[in-house]
């Protein structure tokens, strides 16, 4: 009698495991589908725009008086250095699609990537 209890927890266990494998196939899907490649790093101190660099063009930029040093190369954003004390910006890695943040909260700066359109704004290269 047990063996036959066994085997339906055994059954109804697999299902369950497989339904979950299914959800995650799909949600993965349906966010990877979604997914867009920026154009623009936008840096933002304190919640006010400061500076714009195209993810196109390469280069080393010092943020927020040099308090964090971004980093644009082959289309991805990242920052390599960084004065704060945990350096979570800095192990947050690199960043290009649409949405995607940087973010670092001691020094009250964030880099997020945007759509490459520019909307009227100038860029600054350089």
């Amino acid at each position: 009698m047990k063996q036959a209890s066994a085997g339906k927890t055994l059954r109804a266990d697999l299902i369950v495991i497989v339904g979950l494998l299914l959800l995650a196939a799909v949600l993965w899907l349906v966010l990877s589908i979604g997914r867009e490649e920026g154009g623009v790093a936008v840096v933002r101190v304190d919640g006010v725009e400061t500076e714009r660099h195209l993810l196109s063009v390469d280069g080393v930029f010092p943020l927020n008086g040099g308090s964090n040093i971004l980093v644009i190369e082959d289309g991805q954003a990242w920052l390599s250095e960084a004065n704060c004390p945990d350096l979570l910006c800095v192990k947050q890695g690199k960043i290009h699609y649409t949405g995607q943040v940087i973010t670092c909260l001691p020094n009250r700066l964030t880099v997020t990537v945007e759509s490459g359109e520019s909307n009227g704004v100038d860029f600054t290269v350089g």
